[in-house]
């Protein structure tokens, strides 16, 4: 084998590469912040600076040893962290694809009406509790339109609901390992520098006790600091003015049965936000008010509601809707198992004009047998329908809403009579895996929480069995990874061990020191926790749970005290990024939905941060023993 001359190290001082490393995270909290390059490319980039820094400038690691080439810096992308809340996303994804997490807050809707005055509070510590086990991204996702709804009931602008949303899912994820996806890194990089790694519940205690604190602070305080926006999503979302009609058979096990009209009203779940247009009963069609009019089964509903409604309602029942009434309703449930168990979207597809279809109706088409798609309900702007659905003659420029699986939907693209709305195409939920996927996620966080397999394990076990048993497709396993928090996480970690390897962690847990000297480990533990908080706002959370876990051990080496303290510190700081709505991905997920502008978060935020800070500083140093 040929012999290699290495490239000789440059003369240059020795603490040069820890300056550099300093300037090129201060580069990366300037390109996160300000967001002018994809994030994905800011992320790569400063990888690669790191490569040619410690390739031309080679330094001598005073950390764990380990040189900082190329093969460290990129030891990121298989951080064990890193595949953990990679498996988690996916295993959350799952929930959301099954309609688990879905069911659980259309049942808090349903009570909504003997818990109206504590209804947000209860609906708030809900998402508190479940995002304690739970990634906090679907969550938010699925309590988005609970809010929306809610806002609407209860009469109140939905900017008052949205950031307390937020705010309460980045508390829940203070309380458990895998309630954030900081809380893994912080516990992943403390084993990358030879502690110990962090248990389920290591820092429970101090975590409910913020959680508790910042609460009280979303239900009695932020509802009179937030502003009165109104939405722009209100007026232009599927929800609102959008009715499609469409048609309901009343099958044997309908809780419709033996139900009477109350002002021209059935008081039922099933028929919640529809409009009743007409019933077909025993071959008599019956007009409102329904007087006199008790409903059997195999009577037909033609209803208006809109399309998220009637997607709502087609998650928890997939055979409700029949475009044949002459079909059975009674029939059992085992007969639509192969269906349910089917990858289903909904879609939207317009007659086209000069179509065929002008004229006919569904039944003369037999359009569920050609196409392989049922037909959910029928919209058209001209004039009120009353009629059955399969009865409809269609007309140019009715839009069809329609499920079907996605190679049939996918065929009606090459169809001339009509027109597949490609931007209205969604997935159904698959209910027929929830309970599969409800087992698997709950045997996860058992695993994890009890210590039989580490978290790692557990989740990635978790992942793959949710894809192995279908509540997940290939193509929703790719979804649900976000390439941008891997490449983030994976630069920061490099970062992390740059900052480690050159001593600059050593350095800034030095300055902080010498700027605190004198003070009890409790001030110094208050004030870092204050300096990571602040900071969480600028940067991403995963980089301060990276980049200042290094720093929090070695300030409390140079203390004399178990540095535990201070990185549960920056698990908790890193985690408040409260005021300013680029620090934590589900603030961007509220803004649209609340019309917020940037100073509202400021405003409601500030507050919360320096609560926290008040209460982890007098509680933790009572808790770790620093006093």
């Amino acid at each position: 084998m040929l012999a290699v001359d290495h490239m000789p190290m440059l003369a240059v001082d020795p603490s040069f590469q820890m300056w550099a490393t300093f300037a090129l995270i201060t580069i990366a909290m300037v390109l996160f912040a300000l967001e002018r390059l994809p994030m994905e490319l800011t992320s790569i980039g400063l990888v690669c600076a790191l490569m040619l820094l410690f390739h031309f400038f080679p330094v001598e690691p005073v950390g764990s040893g380990h040189p900082l080439d190329a093969a460290r810096l990129l030891q990121g992308f298989g951080n064990p962290a890193l595949i953990t809340i990679v498996a988690l996303l996916v295993i959350g994804e799952g929930l959301v694809r099954t309609g688990v997490l879905d069911r659980a807050a259309q049942t808090i809707l349903e009570h909504s009406g003997t818990l109206r005055i504590w209804l947000v509070p209860f609906v708030l510590f809900t998402v508190l509790a479940v995002s304690g086990f739970l990634n906090n991204i679907p969550v938010v996702v699925i309590f988005i339109p609970i809010m929306q709804v809610l806002s609407e009931r209860l009469g109140q602008a939905p900017s008052r609901l949205m950031m307390p949303l937020s705010f309460a899912a980045m508390l829940g994820g203070m309380t458990t390992l895998i309630g954030s996806s900081t809380n893994l890194l912080v516990s992943g990089t403390l084993v990358e520098i030879g502690e110990h790694a962090l248990s389920f519940f290591s820092f429970t205690v101090p975590g409910l006790v913020l959680a508790v604190t910042g609460f009280f602070y979303l239900v009695l305080v932020v509802p009179r600091l937030l502003p009165k926006h109104t939405s722009p999503m209100n007026s232009v979302s599927e929800g609102a003015g959008r009715q499609f009609i469409a048609q309901i058979v009343v099958k044997k096990n309908s809780d419709l049965i033996g139900r009477e009209a109350v002002f021209g009203l059935f008081p039922s779940i099933t028929l919640r936000d529809m409009t009743v247009r007409s019933v077909l009963s025993h071959h008599r069609t019956i007009l409102p008010p329904f007087e006199e009019y008790t409903v059997a089964a195999g009577d037909v509903f033609t209803v208006a509601a809109t399309r998220r409604t009637l997607a709502d309602v087609l998650a928890h029942d997939p055979g409700l809707f029949q475009a044949n009434p002459d079909e059975d309703p009674s029939r059992p449930a085992e007969e639509n198992d192969q269906q349910l168990g089917n990858e289903q979207l909904l879609a939207e597809v317009l007659v086209a004009p000069g179509s065929r279809f002008i004229g006919r109706t569904l039944d003369n088409l037999a359009f569920e047998r050609r196409f392989g798609c049922v037909v959910l309900g029928v919209q058209r702007h001209s004039r009120m329908i009353r009629s059955r659905l399969s009865a409809i003659r269609l007309d140019a420029g009715d839009v069809l809403l329609i499920q079907g699986q996605p190679k049939d939907v996918r065929a009606l693209r090459a169809n001339p009579d009509i027109i597949l709305l490609e931007w209205a195409t969604t997935d159904l939920p698959k209910p027929y895996y929830a309970r599969r996927a409800t087992f698997i996620f709950l045997a996860v966080v058992l695993a994890a929480a009890t210590g039989v397999l580490p978290i790692v394990v557990a989740a990635l076990c978790g992942a793959v069995t949710m894809f192995a048993c279908r509540a997940l497709n290939l193509r929703h396993l790719v979804d649900a990874i976000d390439g941008r928090i891997i490449l983030m996480i994976a630069t920061a970690l490099a970062l992390g061990a740059a900052l480690t390897e050159t001593g600059g962690a050593q350095f800034l847990a030095d300055a902080l020191l010498d700027t605190l000297e004198g003070a009890s480990p409790a001030a110094i533990l208050s004030a870092f926790f204050l300096l990571v908080a602040l900071l969480s706002n600028v940067l991403s959370t995963k980089a301060c749970a990276v980049l200042f876990t290094p720093i929090a051990v070695d300030i409390g080496h140079g203390l004399g005290v178990d540095p535990m303290a201070f990185a549960v510190a920056v698990i908790f700081a890193a985690n408040c990024s409260f005021a300013s709505p680029i620090g934590y991905q589900t603030n961007l997920l509220v803004i649209a939905p609340g019309n917020y502008r940037f100073l509202d978060f400021a405003r409601v935020g500030l507050p919360m941060i320096i609560l926290l800070w008040l209460a982890f500083s007098f509680f933790a140093p009572w808790y770790y023993g620093l006093f």
